[in-house]
């Protein structure tokens, strides 16, 4: 794809079941136009190499719920914020997954433009704990789509890595051949035999790219504690799980323009090596 195109004006027609761009429009104003795994809105600009998926509503409405508490942290009408465990799938082929959670664990809305199903409108890796927002209305999907297109949406992270690193600065590492800023403050350091010293780091995401936060601290020698992906020889820690924590969402809703900011307090992990956090 020589310029990045609309998703509304790349996807008319492509698909059997739609034949105009309009019928296509509907369907991502629907919340069932999927990039890269990820519902999307009609202003979103293809680059080129992304998978496009069309579910239809009663797919959606057919897959399985599933009977797993989930911790929610903030909730109204349209949107919430729920807790992500460890080692949990947002979506995807398995069961158990935080998507087929939802509606167990959340609110019915039953506004005329209700989801059948509530939607996690961002992702957070299996192995990270930590926030992640959901929509309960198709308009909540738009306008929170929206929201994280043009960044207005703030999420601050903590890890723990290992190795010394400077007090803060920030991160322009490439991650997959795209532009990637991330930067980060060293809260505490204690000292350990095995990794010389770890570090209980605050993060800002200033682009959403896969692995991001993981790929950056790996690149300036301090990769997080317990990641299996982008270890250093002989580092490994078993059994612990990624010391990565999705710790506060803070923006305006879109709906109410009323601001909301969730913080969930760092795992009980980070506070055995860190009591003070």
């Amino acid at each position: 794809m020589e310029t990045p195109t609309r998703l509304s004006d790349y996807v008319g027609g492509v698909f059997e079941t739609i034949s105009s761009r309009k019928g296509m429009k509907k369907a991502i104003d629907k919340g069932l136009v999927t990039v890269n795994g990820e519902i999307s809105s009609t202003g979103k600009f293809l680059t080129g190499g992304e998978i496009i998926t069309l579910s239809s509503e009663e797919n959606i409405t057919q897959k399985p719920n599933v009977k797993l508490d989930v911790e929610v942290c903030f909730e109204n009408d349209h949107l919430a914020v729920i807790n992500k465990p460890p080692g949990m799938l947002v979506s995807g082929n398995k069961k158990k997954t935080i998507a087929n959670a939802l509606a167990y664990n959340l609110t019915k809305n039953i506004a005329s433009d209700a989801l059948s199903r509530p939607k996690p409108v961002h992702r957070l890796d299996f192995p990270t704990s930590g926030l992640l927002l959901i929509a309960k209305t198709h308009a909540a999907v738009i306008a929170l789509n929206k929201l994280f297109e043009e960044r207005n949406i703030q999420k601050t992270y903590h890890a723990i890595t290992y190795g010394k690193m400077p007090s803060s600065g920030t991160i322009a590492t490439e991650v997959d051949k795209k532009n990637a800023f991330t930067e980060y403050n060293v809260l505490q350091t204690v000292s350990s035999e095995k990794f010389s010293c770890l570090n209980l780091v605050e993060l800002y995401l200033k682009t959403g790219r896969k692995h991001q936060l993981r790929v950056h601290l790996a690149s300036i020698g301090t990769p997080i504690l317990g990641d299996k992906d982008y270890v250093k020889k002989g580092f490994l820690l078993k059994g612990k799980g990624l010391y990565l924590h999705a710790s506060t969402l803070e923006f305006v809703d879109p709906i109410t323009n009323k601001p909301i900011s969730v913080t969930k307090e760092l795992p009980k992990k980070f506070r055995k090596i860190f009591p003070e956090a």
